[in-house]
């Protein structure tokens, strides 16, 4: 296939793919009719023609697709920055026990702090199990990839620890919000939450974008690294703490949604190659359009809403196993 189409491909593919999500939903809209709502807000005109479908459009639809969007693109960019970093395409961004902070700080909004925002304590608390990675394997001396994969097994066991207690303690109807939002779901969306996924993407995706062409140098090993002049442990740190920030605020709004910073990053590598400089910026469209894709099936499947989390590991699943059974990573790991 001609390696231009690809990339106009990857490109326009969160476009596309949104454009059509607008179309598909239980309440059927035409186009003609998405067209003349749409207008009618942005232009400011009032249309006799666009009364219930305006309100699905704008209020629903277009900012459930938007941060389905950004949220795919920051949890397959913060996947392809830590590959870079530990050299191995099988690392996903969660390993660094992002997750589960962020699973603690949800379960202790609902359960003991209610007025404290769901999205803000699992924002903080991502980084915090995030930069508590850092710490406890900076302890050891040379953060090492082997230091930072422990240290995240710990830290994901401990606050795994803590939501387990949490659940056990809270009433029923406290524990169902908290397994909801585990489950991962855009099914809650609005503007609010649009803008804060936004904000994260930007703040950590730029650095990212702009940095990229050093992922290049990191992932031929540290010597190699420190020989181009490229001080390892300063931007090993800076990498890591722009991926805390784009997984934080991703899941923040949207809940624990695992393996598309596994999947999107490895396919988009089959597609272009190993140089981040192109696998960077194509990585963050093709997970945008991944997720779109998967919450437009998520919502549209059955008549109820499906958590988006689990068609995403139901697609994970058979992928990890193949990648395993390739041997991916094996090498580039050592």
């Amino acid at each position: 296939m001609n390696r231009k189409l690809i990339l106009i491909g990857l490109g326009f593919s969160p476009m596309c793919l949104g454009l059509l999500a607008l179309f598909w939903g239980a309440y059927a809209i035409s186009p003609a009719a998405v067209v003349n709502s749409l207008l009618s807000k942005v232009l400011f005109i009032n249309s006799p023609d666009a009364g219930a479908e305006l309100s699905i459009l704008w209020d629903v639809r277009l900012p459930r697709i938007i941060l389905s969007g950004v949220v795919g693109a920051a949890l397959s960019g913060a996947g392809v920055t830590l590959q870079g970093i530990f050299r191995n395409p099988l690392v996903d961004p969660f390993i660094l026990g992002l997750s589960a902070g962020a699973a603690f700080g949800c379960a202790l909004s609902v359960a003991i702090f209610p007025h404290i925002p769901v999205q803000a304590a699992a924002f903080l608390f991502s980084l915090a199990a995030s930069f508590g990675t850092y710490i406890l394997a900076r302890s050891q001396g040379n953060v090492s990839r082997l230091h930072l994969v422990l240290a995240g097994i710990v830290v994901s066991a401990f606050f795994s620890a803590l939501v387990s207690i949490l659940k056990f303690l809270v009433d029923p109807h406290k524990l169902a919000s908290i397994v909801y939002w585990l489950l991962g779901s855009f099914s809650l969306a609005d503007w609010p939450s649009v803008g804060i996924a936004s904000i994260g993407l930007a703040i950590a995706g730029i650095p990212l974008l702009l940095m990229r062409w050093r992922l290049n140098a990191l992932s031929m090993g540290e010597e190699e690294a420190l020989t181009l002049g490229i001080p390892v442990e300063r931007e090993r740190f800076l990498f890591i703490g722009a991926a805390s920030i784009a997984v934080g605020s991703a899941v923040s709004v949207s809940g624990i949604i695992g393996w598309v910073g596994l999947m999107v990053p490895h396919l988009t590598r089959m597609l272009l190659g190993p140089d981040h400089r192109l696998l960077m910026p194509f990585s963050l469209a093709l997970g945008a359009a991944f997720m779109i894709f998967a919450d437009t099936l998520a919502r549209n499947i059955t008549s109820f809403d499906i958590p988006v989390g689990i068609i995403t590991t139901l697609s994970g699943t058979p992928f990890f196993v193949y990648l395993m059974k390739r041997g991916v990573g094996q090498s580039w790991g050592k």
